[in-house]
């Protein structure tokens, strides 16, 4: 039998975002964000929620510090308001001390607790500012340069932060932001959905945008924090695991490797190989940004470890008809039943999650073959669970749905490591707290922890909280 175990220096903990937790929305000097905005008008989210309070994360970073060291937990991801640090967040605007000592404060108790900060910079928040300025992502010269001098700052105030993370998944922050409209700033083609956008043509600016930003942060880190600092820094990217509708088509087969170059390797390949998929270029032609020398010497190269963000999987059926100028997964169908109608696995909240660990095992070993066996960290994995948020607290913090969620894709994971030669550094599970779920408002629940929303934000540890940690104590070498 194959020795599932991990090593001693292992990171395990949670994941959160300052958008979904924070609240406190307008205080200490705080500047809007994109987020603000958008969840503000109606119709945009599920329930109408916004993240005016959310988990009121604020104001309980004592409390939210214990529930981490109670867990056993030694790391952390969380992410920085862009727009509680710099309110107007342009390069020449002014700094929110205020912000600062936050997040400052924040990094210094999770250190005195002996848990190790991954601290994400850009988690979709951008200052409304930019947006309002020149379209923020939309300008990729000024957006880059922005992005820069708020990376800087965070750099230079928060030296004992040794785990960067640029970015959460850029795919998101353009497709959804820029194709879809189902997330802020909600452009996309569609006039029921907004006055302004083009889905043919911004989600792929906005992507080639974020890609620089990251380039020049990365470089700007390198050149002027690591050398004293000692930190790594590197990307965060979403991809869900691809099977053929049928396997023995070799169309399917080929639509479902497309498909996870349309997700991942459209931001990957250009950080490892300083070139977008062929896959990409040939559907897109010239609507797909070229990287100019100078772009490809930023971005190349760009990353000390891969951020992995990962929750489902989907079987992938080609499609026979030319591409549609708006289509953003690679000319496909997504399915979650095959030809022999096998089903990729059960319900879950989210209409587009559905368990199936053996994806996840699948996939790491597919970054790693294609990327030359990066140094990987999993910064989000977990699920939603049906009707939860129906249930009474009792029931809700019996989460054995999400217990065995997170047994079955820890042991996919030990598994690669082990028997495949991944090297895989770290799991965060998503999310430490029940919160603002983006366009779902607070009707999903992804947390390990319930917030009664209705009962002043308090925390209740459930099943899942505990199990975790149960999973890695018993894989986790001790000598």
């Amino acid at each position: 039998m194959t020795d599932l175990s991990l090593p001693k220096d292992f990171f395990w903990g949670f994941a959160t975002a300052s958008y979904q937790i924070e609240g406190a929305a307008k205080e200490d000097g705080r500047g809007p964000s994109i987020w603000d905005t958008f969840s503000h008008i109606p119709g945009k989210t599920a329930d109408g929620g916004t993240g005016d309070v959310a988990c009121d994360a604020y104001h309980r970073t004592n409390e939210d510090v214990a529930l981490l060291k109670s867990s056993g937990a030694n790391a952390y991801r969380f992410s920085i308001s862009w727009s509680r640090v710099i309110p107007l967040g342009g390069r020449d605007d002014p700094v929110n001390e205020a912000g600062i000592a936050f997040y400052k404060n924040y990094v210094d108790k999770l250190l005195e607790a002996g848990i190790t900060p991954f601290v994400t910079l850009f988690h979709w928040d951008l200052p409304q500012a930019l947006h309002d300025r020149y379209l923020g992502m939309l300008d990729k010269v000024e957006f880059a340069k922005d992005f820069e001098r708020y990376a800087r700052l965070m750099f230079e105030r928060l030296p004992k932060v040794k785990h960067w993370i640029t970015l959460n998944e850029p795919w998101c922050s353009s497709v959804l932001g820029y194709n879809t409209g189902l997330f802020a700033p909600g452009r996309c083609s569609d006039r029921t959905k907004s006055d302004v956008g083009d889905s043919s043509r911004e989600h792929l600016i906005v992507a080639h945008s974020l890609l620089l930003a990251h380039g020049a942060a990365v470089k700007a880190y390198r050149e002027d924090f690591k050398p004293k600092d000692k930190g790594i820094i590197g990307v965060t990217l979403n991809g869900d695991w691809t099977e053929p509708w049928d396997p023995a088509d070799p169309l399917d087969v080929e639509a479902a490797e497309r498909k996870l170059e349309f997700a991942i390797s459209w931001f990957a390949d250009p950080i490892y190989f300083g070139k977008y998929p062929d896959s990409m270029r040939k559907q897109l032609g010239d609507r797909l940004p070229e990287f100019t020398p100078e772009e490809v010497a930023l971005v190349k190269g760009s990353n000390d470890f891969y951020g992995m963000n990962h929750y489902t999987a989907n079987y992938i059926k080609h499609v026979d008809t030319p591409a549609a100028e708006d289509d953003h997964l690679g000319n496909l169908e997504c399915h979650f039943y095959n030809k022999a109608g096998d089903c990729i696995g059960p319900e879950t909240q989210s209409v587009w999650l559905r368990p199936h660990p053996e994806g996840f095992r699948k996939l790491l070993i597919w970054l790693s073959k294609r990327y030359g066996t990066p140094t990987i960290y999993v910064t989000e994995n977990g699920t939603s669970l049906k009707g939860e948020n129906d249930l009474p607290l009792e029931k809700m913090v019996n989460d054995d749905f999400r217990a065995e969620y997170f047994r079955g894709y820890i042991t996919a994971m030990a598994r690669a490591r082990a028997e495949s030669g991944v090297d895989v550094r770290g799991y965060l599970a998503w999310s430490l707290l029940d919160n603002f779920e983006w366009a779902e408002g607070y009707e999903t629940r992804f947390g390990v922890t319930v917030v009664d929303y209705k009962g002043g934000q308090k925390r209740y540890p459930k099943k899942s909280f505990k199990v975790i940690g149960e999973v890695f104590n018993q894989l986790i070498k001790k000598d």
